[in-house]
């Protein structure tokens, strides 16, 4: 078995492995768009429906549960049945709730809609994460999850703009109509273009596995098996108790660690995304000034994590991590201190935006090294479902912190506390935990 994962990770990468990645990539542009289609179809709706905050605030939050849902409980499902058969159906989901959105005749349903379409959201973004490690070759590794990222920030900013063109000649819900098409069309190209894991073939072994790997090994420019590995103690039990196996004692203090890290930069991730357009506003910027610093972001994440994919050649993803966490953390003070001073908010947007999105990206690179073949989707998923409850609440608590008289200058210092708490976790996890279980190494 070992001898077949290091033909993978210190092979070159062939087509084949590129293909994969680049869908996994679209696939996470539908997680960057699912998150601001809301965002763009709220003044529609809320005009329509006679909307209170409150009810916005629920509609803002169902798809980050619905997101937290499929992390937790059904991406794990991966593990047994396979990553390629999770990404199709969450595939089919985030379409249906896409389609059932555009006709909803209330905000109840509405709400309901999106927390589905979240629950797909969390099923692809687990899944395709993990095939992007476990595809990459050892010496991209690194660069492919930081790349694969930038389809998050694209998807945001590229169907965030078609979807504003929409919304402004047809009305809010061809938001949802556009996401149905791009999610749609992602069907096909998943179907064609994703491969299943190799990791899991050789470790679960599946009916037709044999015939199944040898064809990827094929177009993977790799020797063919005359028969599979014998299968690890471990995955003879398919999918029972990962729960118990994330916190046994070798990946437990990890594990603790790592779910605390995702809170805490999640939290803050999504305080800087949804909440900096609206603080910059208060602070005497005009809305136009706003909403350019939340494009301005999105486009310093692109840049940013494009920039990192390459820096973590030369450098440890990790410490590129923890590098990009210290400078979130200080970038966020300056933020505050900068917010009335529209050329520095604006270029120190852009840096916030790059460092904060390559920390996410670090995190997504690390995450699969923890955990073997038959845990890997499952640790990725809880690890993410457990960062989504971070992204829920950080823009709740914003709310109610600036209900009750908080400055921005205020906020911006509370959650560069949450990215050192996230520098404080990863610290704690020692180089040797980041790669005793690396994705590739022989077992």
């Amino acid at each position: 078995m070992g001898d077949i994962r290091r033909l993978v990770g210190h092979g070159a990468m062939s087509a084949h492995q590129i293909v994969a990645i680049s869908v996994c990539m679209g696939l996470n542009m539908l997680d960057g768009f699912d998150i601001l289609v809301m965002s763009f179809a709220a003044p529609g709706a809320s005009a329509e429906w006679k909307l209170s905050g409150s009810q916005l605030g629920v509609l803002f939050s169902a798809a980050l549960l619905g997101m937290a849902c499929g992390s937790l409980f059904l991406a794990p499902h991966a593990d047994r049945f396979g990553r390629r058969a999770i990404v199709m159906l969450s595939v089919l989901i985030v379409s249906l709730g896409m389609i059932a959105s555009a006709f909803a005749s209330s905000y109840e349903i509405l709400a309901v809609l999106r927390a589905i379409t979240g629950i797909g959201i969390g099923g692809i973004l687990a899944s395709a994460t993990v095939l992007v490690a476990e595809y990459a070759s050892d010496r991209w590794r690194s660069t492919a999850s930081f790349l694969y990222t930038t389809g998050y920030s694209i998807g945001g900013t590229v169907g965030g703009a078609i979807a504003a063109i929409l919304i402004g000649r047809f009305g809010w819900r061809t938001a949802f109509e556009f996401g149905a098409a791009a999610s749609l069309l992602m069907l096909p190209i998943s179907y064609w273009g994703l491969p299943e894991s190799v990791d899991f073939l050789i470790t679960r072994q599946p009916a037709n596995a044999l015939l199944i790997l040898n064809r990827l090994l094929s177009r993977m420019r790799h020797p063919t098996l005359s028969a599979l590995p014998q299968r690890e103690a471990h995955a003879l039990q398919p999918g029972s108790g990962f729960v118990r196996r994330l916190f046994a004692s070798p990946l437990r203090r990890s594990t603790i660690l790592l779910w605390s890290a995702f809170f805490f930069i999640m939290g803050g991730y999504y305080f800087v995304f949804n909440w900096t357009p609206k603080l910059l506003t208060s602070s005497g910027l005009t809305v136009q000034q706003g909403l350019s610093s939340g494009v301005l972001l999105s486009l310093g994440g692109i840049a940013g994590t494009i920039l990192f994919a390459f820096v973590t050649r030369v450098i440890d993803v990790r410490r590129v991590t923890l590098g990009c966490l210290l400078a979130s953390s200080a970038l966020m003070a300056l933020f505050a201190v900068s917010a009335t001073f529209l050329p520095a908010a604006l270029l120190i947007g852009v840096a916030l935006g790059g460092m904060s999105t390559s920390a996410m990206a670090g995190f997504y690179a690390i995450t699969p090294t923890l955990y073997e073949a038959d845990l890997r989707t499952a640790g990725m998923g809880w690890g993410i479902g457990v960062g989504r409850i971070g992204a829920i609440l950080a823009p709740l608590a914003t709310g109610v912190l600036v209900d009750h008289g908080w400055r921005s200058v205020q906020l911006f210092c509370l959650f560069a506390g949450a990215f050192l708490l996230a520098w404080l976790a990863l610290a704690g996890m020692t180089s040797t935990a980041v790669r005793s279980l690396a994705v590739g190494e022989a077992t």
